[in-house]
């Protein structure tokens, strides 16, 4: 038998987290322009783990050869542990559902600074949230996908997919809600635009939040929260 809980399953980068300025920031210090937002939303998956190089504008492959990865990969950690924020609504959000009694709330991400776990807890602290008052918080390796891990979270608490939920901000996190029975609450304000999630990958609009306002709404709407 399923436990009497709920489970919400959170994003880091782009869903929880503002990541495009952090990231911007981080290229800045080390004398590259990241570009405009809905170029950087074509491309993301690039920056967001800054491995292959070949779709990179001409003159951020050459500094980034010039620089190495772990120069702006140390760049982005200062950032995200100094500066990086929650989008709007998101810290009272997550407090609201680690004070809820019947909902298990954790996060899953693949951040890739240095020790993302603890840059995480360190930019979540600035909002006056304990990632140790969360159920769970989980790092997931580049060469990992998500549907395992989302599954194996769901089976550790053992809560019924049906009552099961995942935000995420990339199409990759809507396949992985589907294929483990659970409903996805995607947005399209982070790493993938709403006309990518919806033309190219057939995100049905409906599941999509495009602010992360309605997105708040949206979960506490679901979870019957003030």
């Amino acid at each position: 038998m399923f436990q009497n809980k709920r489970l919400i399953i959170l994003d880091a980068d782009g869903t929880t987290i503002d990541a495009y300025p952090a990231i911007e920031e981080a290229f800045a210090r080390n004398g590259m322009t990241l570009g405009a937002e809905k170029s950087f939303q074509k491309r993301h998956h690039l920056f967001k783990y800054l491995g292959g190089l070949k779709e990179f504008p001409s003159i951020i492959r050459k500094n980034m050869r010039q620089k190495g990865r772990q120069k702006i990969v140390g760049s982005l950690t200062d950032v995200y542990r100094a500066e990086a924020r929650l989008y709007p609504g998101i810290a009272e959000l997550i407090k609201s559902l680690i004070a809820a009694p019947d909902i298990v709330v954790g996060l899953v991400t693949r951040n890739i600074t240095n020790e993302p776990l603890e840059t995480l807890r360190q930019l979540f602290a600035r909002h006056d949230i304990d990632v140790a008052a969360m159920d769970f918080f989980d790092h997931v390796p580049l060469s990992e996908g998500k549907t395992a891990q989302f599954r194996a979270t769901r089976e550790r608490f053992n809560v019924n997919p049906a009552r099961a939920f995942i935000c995420g901000d990339e199409h990759k996190d809507y396949l992985a809600a589907i294929c483990t029975g659970m409903h996805p609450f995607m947005v399209s304000y982070g790493f993938e635009d709403h006309g990518r999630l919806t033309e190219k990958f057939a995100v049905p609009d409906e599941v999509i939040s495009r602010s992360s306002a309605e997105l708040c709404s949206r979960v506490r709407h679901a979870f019957d929260m003030p």
